[in-house]
């Protein structure tokens, strides 16, 4: 009565694709044909299907791509499409467009359905009715062989779907004559989702395939395996497992195994139970009495339904405790709509609870269900291997970060921030340095947080030379810009951090002065410059700064209202801590002139009590609570819900070498806690300590297998996105319908 279920544990074949797959472009040697058998068709121990068409050995170099014939033209509302999902690959409409198209008009050809479902299953692998249709216009117009490769690559790209392997099993069933081939195929699947809450549709077309072989023995195994986890039907699973026990002979619900244990157990009681001259307790009372046969099976049957009733009641009582969870699930598989708040919520609720339950099989489990639904987030990916990392199990953590990085959520910089934090703090220094330099180059939208989180590894490693160059080559391809809105800010983070890890504060002057020839005036560029006025030693430019504000503020100069009157607040609120009486004087008179005017009555009072119950650095702090620091406003380039991982993550203090200040220039720096931590990990949400230290503890055994299973087996696989596109990130707009589980492909 073992659990069926799996749980990955071997990285090796994370980064190894050796199997063959097909694309349709290219020329050159054919990769081997699969066998026909769904056990071994073309997938290795040693490799997995890599979704992207294509794929590569285990030394990681391209393999050769088969193709057959030539790709005939394309039409022009096939071009059109094409250069829609080439500019940007997540138009989940565009892709759907074109498939249609392309069916429409292809007809016959297998080489144009191919490529357009190879180039949108490397985009979006969990699709598992995508994997379906593909499958079905090769089993019309390909090779069973094809099928059946067809499907082992939808296995490696949604290995946790219940939907795919039900799809994979209906096809065996219907393709395949030996039993074997059919049962090995099931039970590769129910490894993998057999204890998903869900996995009903699998276990009932399994329970379907052995009723109709009248296979009863092992009908009641399986009947035993369901009854051991919580499941959406288990109620109807124990009914039906009664009725087969009531239905059929004790003898054909037993196992061979089963079987064997019962008649030596007859063949010992009729020993007389004795043995060595010694008679064994209770003898006595047992030999005199006959025993039937009937009424010594009806005993054993009763144990038999005893024992799986025991294990329902304890699944149940499982089930009554995630019932609620499982409820609040309205979306399990894959979709690009977002999710609504509470589903995603719901989810974080239930990796705690299971978190708690200390059972690293089952967190490994909901883990990649949640994955499923949640694929595009980066906050769970991001959970999911600290929560591996606190556990010990780096083999997981290497392989959904590898998965998160490579293809799921690839576009989005947190992510690679993190993978990148993440490395330098396991002491993979070039595989940090790889993940910054990726969002240097290809994620726009990070890039001023990888700039100054790169610059502050490169310091910590006592490289400050390329951190500087670092700086140097971001303003230079930012200045070839139009319309760069990064360059202003990257300027004021580079004088920043050159103060900081030199204390040369004429160079950190000079950087900010060179800036103004290729910048616009701007609110936060300006913030920035009284901000890092008030770490520098006296004397502080103030008649500089005094001018650059005044140019701020004049009405030629575009800008909202809203922002001169910030700032001007924010420079008056500067020059009441280092401002002398004459330049506080011209200040608060530029101030009146230009916006107290605007203010309604009420309003002017409120502000006159406030200001006359409030210190300096009282009304300074007050300012600066709502306002975004430079460092914060570079985080705010990402507005979604999406950059949420905890605080303390990361964030370490700086080790850059102290500069010279006395107590009172220390003392009068109130915008210290707005650089901080210098865009460290916790300016960006809420993961991180929560899940580094309080997972999955330590003593439970890592090498616990679930019954007669292997206790290892191969880490899930990730398609290899294709590199031949241009990415550029959409923005999907929010829903909240639910959807229903089965019933279409989207």
């Amino acid at each position: 009565m073992g659990d069926s279920e799996a749980v990955v544990t071997d990285s090796s074949a994370s980064m190894d694709y050796t199997s063959a797959v097909y694309n349709s472009t290219g020329s050159g040697a054919c990769p081997p044909e699969a066998t026909g058998d769904p056990n071994a068709s073309g997938a290795p121990v040693d490799g997995t299907y890599a979704a992207s068409g294509g794929y590569l050995n285990s030394a990681g170099q391209k393999g050769q791509i088969c193709v057959t014939n030539e790709m005939p033209a394309m039409s022009g509302e096939e071009d059109r499409l094409w250069s829609i999902v080439r500019a940007n690959s997540l138009d989940f409409n565009a892709w759907t467009a074109l498939i249609e198209e392309t069916e429409k008009v292809a007809e016959d050809n297998i080489l144009k359905i191919r490529k357009v479902y190879d180039a949108f299953l490397a985009e979006f692998p969990l699709c598992y009715g995508y994997w379906k249709k593909y499958a079905d216009h090769e089993a019309r117009i390909g090779s069973m062989d094809k099928v059946v490769e067809v499907y082992e690559r939808a296995v490696q790209g949604v290995t946790y779907s219940v939907d795919i392997w039900v799809l994979y099993c209906s096809f065996a069933i219907e393709t395949y004559g030996d039993p074997e081939t059919i049962r090995r195929l099931f039970e590769r699947g129910l490894a993998y989702v057999g204890t998903d809450y869900l996995s009903f549709p699998l276990w009932d077309k399994y329970i379907e395939y052995e009723y109709m072989h009248q296979e009863w023995s092992r009908l009641a195994v399986i009947y035993t395996r369901i009854l051991e986890n919580p499941n959406h039907q288990l109620d109807r699973y124990f009914n039906s497992f009664k009725e087969l026990a009531g239905s059929r002979p004790f003898l054909e619900l037993r196992t061979a195994e089963e079987a064997a244990a019962y008649v030596s157990g007859i063949a010992s009681e009729a020993d007389g139970e004795v043995l060595e001259g010694e008679v064994r307790p209770g003898a006595a009372e047992q030999t005199p009495k006959p025993v039937s046969a009937g009424s010594t099976e009806a005993v054993e049957l009763e144990k038999y339904v005893a024992i799986r009733e025991a294990l329902y009641k304890k699944a149940k009582e499982f089930d009554s405790k995630i019932l609620g969870f499982e409820t609040a699930i309205r979306r399990p598989y894959f979709h690009v709509r977002p999710l609504n708040v509470s589903e995603l919520e719901n989810w974080h609720n239930y990796l705690d609870f299971v978190e708690r339950e200390g059972d690293v099989n089952k967190v490994v489990k909901l883990y990649e269900r949640c994955l499923i639904a949640c694929a595009n987030y980066p906050e769970y990916w991001i959970r999911y291997v600290l929560c591996m990392e606190a556990s010990r199990r780096m083999d997981l953590a290497d392989n959904a970060l590898a998965r998160a990085t490579r293809f799921f959520v690839k576009r989005q910089p947190e992510i690679h921030l993190f993978d990148a934090r993440f490395k330098e703090q396991h002491g993979d220094i070039p595989g940090a340095r790889a993940a910054y330099q990726l969002v240097h180059s290809e994620i726009s939208p990070g890039l001023l947080e990888a700039i100054i989180k790169h610059a502050n590894m490169e310091s910590r490693l006592g490289k400050l030379d390329d951190a500087f160059s670092l700086y140097e080559q971001a303003i230079a391809i930012e200045k070839g810009k139009e319309h760069s809105q990064t360059l202003s800010m990257l300027y004021a983070q580079y004088s920043r951090f050159s103060f900081l890890v030199s204390g040369n504060a004429e160079k950190a002057r000079e950087i900010l002065t060179r800036a103004l020839d290729h910048v616009q005036l701007s609110k936060p560029f300006l913030e920035a410059l009284i901000h890092f006025e008030t770490i520098l030693p006296p004397l502080r430019q103030i008649d500089y700064l005094e001018s650059l504000v005044d140019k701020f503020l004049a009405p030629s100069l575009d800008g909202s209202t809203a922002d001169k009157e910030d700032l001007s607040s924010i420079f008056l609120e500067f020059l009441g801590l280092f401002g002398d009486v004459q330049s506080i004087k011209r200040a608060e008179d530029r101030h009146a002139k230009l916006f107290l005017p605007c203010r309604p009555i009420s309003e002017l009072r409120k502000r006159q009590a406030e200001d006359f119950s409030s210190s300096d650095k009282t009304k300074l702090a007050k300012s600066y609570s709502g306002a975004p620091s430079p460092g914060q406003s570079l985080l705010g380039i990402y507005p979604n819900a999406q950059n949420q991982w905890q605080a303390g993550y990361g964030a370490q203090p700086q080790t850059w070498p102290p500069t010279t200040q006395s107590p009172a220039q220390a003392q009068a720096q109130p915008w210290t806690p707005g650089y901080g931590q210098q865009g460290a990990y916790g300016a960006c949400s809420s993961y991180g300590s929560n899940y580094a230290t309080q997972q999955v503890p330590t003593s439970v055994p890592q090498s616990a297998g679930y019954g007669a299973y292997p206790a290892t087996y191969p880490v899930q696989s990730f398609p290899q996105p294709t590199t031949a596109m241009t990415l550029t990130p959409v923005q999907q707009p929010a829903a909240t319908v639910p959807q229903n589980y089965y019933g279409s492909y989207y």
